[in-house]
């Protein structure tokens, strides 16, 4: 398992991504709607890692509540699964606690979250390519 990403919730992907830019070497910048998580993503490609920008596209965007409550900022990190289906079940038989089930995420990627709960506060993603 490796780190995949690191997810920022932002207000407006087009407006961070010019902070970003100033500032990063990005290798390339992918944008992305994720119907399925009510989010607008750019995928910012560094050398051997991402970084995701999410805003909200609706109301009831999870991204639109973390925003509200908390600011911009980390909304959560992203460990690449071998098997997620595997990791899944090992997690959970060892009391971990998970929000939602396995769905599609960015790229048709396979993922699902371990509440912060279970991960001294973070918010963590499980995901796999397909």
């Amino acid at each position: 398992m490796r780190v995949d990403h690191v997810a920022i919730a932002v207000n407006n992907v087009s407006e961070a991504l010019k902070n970003y830019e100033k500032i990063l070497k990005i290798d390339k910048i992918d944008i992305e709607e994720v119907p399925t998580e009510r989010v607008k993503v750019a995928i910012l490609r560094l050398e051997d890692t991402r970084i995701e920008l999410m805003e909200p596209t609706a109301d009831d965007s999870p991204i639109k509540k973390f925003l509200t409550d908390r600011g911009e900022g980390i909304h959560h990190i992203a460990i690449t699964a071998d098997n997620i289906d595997n990791d899944v079940e090992r997690a959970i038989s060892n009391g971990t606690r998970m929000i939602g089930n396995i769905r599609t995420g960015s790229y048709g990627r396979k993922i699902t979250f371990i509440h912060p709960k279970s991960m001294n506060g973070v918010l963590t993603e499980f995901c796999q390519a397909t």
